[in-house]
């Protein structure tokens, strides 16, 4: 009878584990997601990495418009028109709106003579040399790409920390709720046991009420652990721009440490550090070319027209009618034009309007330094703790394997003792409570040294010592 309760005792849990085998092996088959794969999908994915591209994208074409601004500018125009040619003495100005340009005779009433006529110009003009005001122009939108770019580069590098933290966090996620798994069917076990024990008169009825309460205690941390990985699950598939799901990660986390702590990147070298440097040589620049844009422009210019007019040479409308209403006529090109020269201009007073320009930048360019210096003594701070944490995680992982023996032995002896009715209860709940904080524990202290790991690689801005040791 006594071997009969003990196998009516391990059958669920036997059909438990049975019914766990399939699902344990279609995670198996599945092909785990690599922290080195999810980081370029996310790279790829994430809308503020693409939107970084685009401005850099957009300032580099700046750069190449600027440098065209060394090319000539030829304007060419082609008119025909049909008109009068009344010409008047007197004062003329024009106010708000275009006005004609006739030009005729002198008459002393008004003539409704009209003709066709034609103007064809082709103007250029080319500022040869600027005195480096061009050359200015063209370093501070390259300066601007620089900076783009390195908001880019830091834009990368600070989403690729965050989507290996994700990532760590969901390891942890998805084993906390193994461990309170493995609880749960431990506690429903001794549930098993003390009720047997309750029935059969060995055991007071309070151990029946005591092992059912730490059952419900039980399965509540586990569906605290499974609401846990569902939000840490909804900010990792955040982090890389995909729809969330259940992920299958690479548990090799849980078996090994890093084997190289140590980097020797600056701090300077930080993309962040970088991206604060360009914004210090943008504002040099911008300055540079506004103290540069007083500077005057050599152009040289030439100017080449041809006119057509139905109205002849010696046309009066008072003496004769020597016009032509023909359309070919007065589009015919009949005199010609040029001009070329040389010019050099230069607002005098330039150097008063933008001198408090120039002030304002410069204090621009000092509130820049002191971010950058800032941003440098944070990430030095990090730095020192990020060292830190690394060592006393170590140190955790050297004695958190100790932990876990010590209280697998004592809920092994509680478990046993408690059998033979040699313990109590309370004794049992203890040794349970101490193993699943164990397990926990031993979890944890994996995935602590990896992220220490990880907030040194943020800091110093070598990525690599990371990327190094994982798949």
């Amino acid at each position: 009878m006594q071997l009969y309760k003990i196998r009516c005792l391990y059958l669920p849990v036997l059909g438990f584990i049975l019914l766990l085998l399939p699902i344990q092996m279609l995670y198996a088959q599945a092909e785990p997601l690599l922290l080195s794969d999810v980081i370029n999908t996310g790279l790829n994915n994430y809308q503020s990495i693409q939107a970084k591209r685009n401005y850099y994208n957009a300032t580099v074409a700046m750069v190449q418009n600027t440098r065209n601004e060394y090319l000539p500018n030829v304007v060419g125009s082609l008119q025909q028109d049909f008109g009068t040619v009344n010409g008047q003495f007197g004062p003329l100005t024009g106010y708000g709106a275009l006005g004609v340009s006739s030009s005729g005779p002198s008459n002393i009433s008004q003539s409704w003579h009209a003709a066709f006529g034609s103007s064809y110009l082709i103007n250029t003009n080319w500022e040869v040399f600027t005195f480096g005001r061009l050359t200015s122009k063209i370093k501070w939108y390259q300066a601007q790409a620089n900076r783009d770019s390195a908001d880019l580069t830091q834009e990368q590098f600070v989403q690729s920390v965050r989507i290996s933290s994700a990532y760590l966090n969901l390891l942890i996620a998805q084993r906390l709720i193994s461990t309170a798994k493995a609880n749960v069917e431990r506690v429903m076990f001794v549930q098993r046991a003390v009720l047997a024990r309750t029935r059969s008169g060995l055991n007071a009825g309070v151990d029946s009420s005591i092992v059912n309460a730490e059952v419900s205690s039980a399965k509540l941390a586990l569906i605290n652990a499974n609401n846990n990985e569902l939000q840490v699950r909804n900010q990792f598939a955040q982090s890389i721009n995909i729809t969330p799901t259940q992920f299958v990660l690479d548990t090799s986390f849980f078996h090994n440490i890093p084997s190289e702590l140590n980097t020797t990147v600056d701090v300077s070298q930080n993309p962040q550090v970088k991206y604060y440097q360009t914004r210090i040589d943008v504002s040099n620049q911008e300055a540079d070319y506004i103290k540069k844009s007083i500077l005057p422009g050599l152009n040289l210019f030439g100017i080449f027209q041809t006119r057509g007019s139905g109205f002849d040479y010696d046309y009066s409308p008072v003496l004769n009618d020597n016009y032509s209403k023909n359309y070919f006529t007065g589009i015919t090109p009949k005199r010609m034009n040029y001009a070329t020269g040389i010019s050099i201009a230069w607002n005098i007073l330039s150097p008063k309007k933008i001198s408090e320009q120039v002030r304002s930048q410069q204090f621009l360019t000092r509130a820049y330094e002191n971010e950058y210096d800032l941003v440098t003594t944070q990430l030095k701070a990090q730095l020192i703790l990020a060292d830190e944490q690394l060592q006393n995680s170590l140190q955790s992982y050297k004695e958190v394997p100790m932990q876990y023996k010590a209280a697998s032995d004592a809920y092994l002896q509680k478990s046993v003792l408690y059998k033979n009715g040699l313990s109590n209860i309370i004794d049992v709940q203890q040794a349970l409570y101490l193993l699943n904080r164990a397990e926990t524990d031993l979890a944890v202290s994996y995935i602590n040294v990896w992220q220490a790991l990880l907030q040194k690689a943020a800091a110093s801005g070598d990525f690599n010592l990371l990327l190094r040791q994982v798949r």
